[in-house]
């Protein structure tokens, strides 16, 4: 650029009112200030832009032209101010959450829910995978956040926890109830678990493994809520999340199987760039989860 964009608002100002003094006024500067400015943008460009007279100023055929691209840019200046506004006021723009479908129905629901509420013109999309493939979902700038199942580990993520949650075994109505049991009898029901890619599913393999118990379920499914069906009408013991299956507890459908010990309890968390600023809507987002406001 061989000028500054400050004499480009100048002459566009100066063009659209025909007037150094009203082009002045508008701009808060001298009259003085606006004159030297023109004088050094047509040096600059070495071209006549304004014909001056008592009455004004006019346009040369040069200014002409160079006002027609000037307002073209000015326009899409205040364009983009106008839109960063919007932006800022949380009147536009969208929001891309990674998150599987039982943290999306259990937990995220009333918070998507409230959050439509607050800021309607803020558009939600919502991408479903695996933990890993929607935390790689985040990394790729195809999410913004990720909603997943913890622990895990990553080095270009922030990760933070947000809810607690309790693994339990289950089992319908009608099946015989001991007080307690012990690691080695719940192996060794008729057990309904999440299929092996889900994290929840790697969990609890993992810390029966920790006491050298393999086990081996009789059905394998994807959907939580599945577990919870399936163990209702006695198809065997399923490993569900206590926090989502509070309803079918309540209601009786399920009853508690007491592990002693208890499985040790874990997190959901939400994952963001570590490097990169989230989003206004992002921040909002996250707002309603760390003040759990729903």
């Amino acid at each position: 650029m061989k000028t500054k964009l400050d004499y480009y608002r100048i002459f566009y100002e100066t063009a659209r009112y025909s007037s150094f003094s009203t082009a002045a006024q508008h701009l808060y500067i001298s009259q003085s200030a606006i004159s030297q400015c023109i004088h050094q943008l047509e040096q600059d460009l070495s071209t006549q832009l304004f014909i001056r007279s008592r009455r004004g100023v006019t346009l040369t055929k040069e200014g002409a032209l160079l006002f027609q691209k000037i307002e073209s840019a000015m326009q899409a200046i205040e364009q983009g101010e106008t839109l960063l506004a919007r932006l800022h006021h949380l009147e536009s723009g969208s929001l891309v959450i990674a998150a599987g479908d039982t943290i999306t129905s259990h937990y995220l629901l009333p918070y998507l829910e409230h959050f439509h509420e607050i800021y309607p013109k803020i558009r939600i999309e919502m991408a479903n995978s695996y933990s890993y493939q929607m935390l790689q979902l985040v990394k790729d700038g195809k999410a913004e956040l990720a909603f997943v199942n913890l622990p895990v580990t990553d080095n270009e993520l922030c990760i933070e926890p947000c809810l607690e949650i309790h693994d339990i075994f289950v089992c319908g109505a009608e099946h015989p109830l001991k007080q307690s049991y012990s690691w080695n009898e719940i192996a060794e029901e008729p057990l309904i678990l999440l299929e092996k890619n889900s994290s929840s599913r790697r969990y609890i393999e993992k810390k029966f493994a920790e006491k050298h118990i393999d086990l081996k379920p009789q059905i394998e499914i994807a959907a939580h809520d599945l577990l919870i069906r399936f163990a209702s009408i006695h198809l065997g013991v399923s490993c569900v999340v206590k926090e989502f299956s509070k309803e079918a507890l309540q209601k009786g459908t399920i009853r508690q199987m007491n592990l002693t010990p208890a499985l040790p309890p874990r997190s959901i968390g939400y994952a963001y760039l570590q490097h990169n600023p989230l989003s206004l809507a992002a921040q909002a987002f996250l707002k309603l989860i760390r003040d759990k406001n729903i």
